[in-house]
């Protein structure tokens, strides 16, 4: 049943990736805990299980919605290349930052990420462009601090880097096609460095690589990776407001949820 669960969730979370370039991880992550949760998964692990695991699914998924949004021209990969430098610096600092947090801590630090996530979304809210893309090594720099605040959160980055990008003048199918490609190198090093950084802890439950469950990243990838696929298809016949707004009240109630763990229990 739980692996079920895990089948249902990696179909949503897909959809998402591909619809909205976000790579699944706002809705990932929070399940996920929730599930640990049940199994009775030991608090102080928990949430960094669960981020981990949501950045190994989005390996896959990424690398999907990648294909989709490729072969509709909508990756940007002169702009990719400089930023993923610094998406895989900043990734790895991001998960040794999470790895500094005590399990609530970083609960309370998630949920004030989903609620100011879903006020954006609610809202339709996108900064005006007004500039340009900078050179390579400013992407490179901007690259660092979206792969080190994704690595937290446990997410692809798309909510930072399409809000970005569209500052840049950028259309929002090439953002959110980039933004896509952008979640792979930002996935790949959180999941090898949150590897690192579980590996052997007692706390965690079987079937754990580090801070990655295996059940979870299995059942997850099975439905996100041909999920992704639809997204990804989504995002160039449909108007996503109304979607986003939907999403918006989901990202409400699971901030407000840890919001209300994390103030109890710190």
């Amino acid at each position: 049943m739980v692996f079920l669960t895990y089948m249902i969730l990696g179909a949503m979370a897909g959809v998402l990736a591909g619809l909205f370039g976000i790579g699944g991880g706002l809705i990932i992550v929070p399940v996920l805990i929730f599930s640990f949760d049940i199994l009775k998964v030991d608090p102080s692990v928990s949430t960094h299980l669960a981020v981990g695991t949501s950045l190994g699914t989005i390996i896959f998924t990424s690398l999907s919605s990648i294909k989709s949004h490729h072969d509709k021209g909508a990756v940007l990969w002169p702009v990719f290349r400089p930023m993923a430098v610094g998406l895989v610096v900043g990734s790895m600092f991001g998960v040794l930052t999470a790895g500094l947090l005590s399990g609530m801590a970083l609960r309370l630090v998630i949920g004030i990420f989903a609620v100011i996530i879903g006020i954006k979304m609610a809202l339709a809210a996108q900064p005006k462009p007004h500039r340009n893309l900078p050179g390579n090594a400013s992407l490179a720099a901007v690259g660092g601090g979206i792969g080190w605040a994704s690595a937290i959160f446990g997410i692809g980055g798309g909510s930072l880097s399409v809000p970005y990008m569209t500052w840049c003048n950028v259309r929002m199918q090439q953002a959110v096609g980039t933004s896509a490609a952008c979640g792979f190198p930002i996935a790949l090093m959180g999941a090898l460095t949150n590897i690192y950084e579980g590996y052997g802890d007692a706390a965690l439950p079987e079937w754990s690589l580090g801070f990655i469950y295996l059940p979870a990243l299995v059942g997850i990838v099975l439905t996100s990776v041909p999920f992704a696929r639809v997204g990804a298809k989504l995002a160039h016949r449909l108007p996503s407001t109304t979607l986003k707004r939907i999403f918006s009240i989901l990202l409400f109630i699971v901030g407000g949820r840890f919001l209300y763990q994390a103030w109890g229990a710190l």
